[in-house]
């Protein structure tokens, strides 16, 4: 998987995580499903053990921001 593909998942995680504590809710689950979209398309053309790996860490991480986020409302 290619380094900007990643970098830009990181600095998309990371605006989600900063609208959580902003408190914008809507604003961080919108971008969150944006997100799940670009690694539910990485996941359909990744083939590659390590990406796998890393793609699965990620949906994770938006798993638990997302119930952050429900908790939170």
């Amino acid at each position: 998987m290619e380094n900007d593909k990643l970098s830009g998942l990181k600095e998309s995680v990371q605006e989600i995580i900063d609208l959580i504590a902003a408190k914008q809710n809507k604003s961080a689950n919108n971008k969150l499903v944006e997100v799940s979209d670009i690694l539910d398309e990485l996941l359909d053309f990744s083939e590659e053990d390590e990406d796998l790996i890393e793609i699965s860490k990620y949906q994770v991480l938006l798993n638990q921001l997302h119930q952050k986020i429900n908790t939170a409302e």
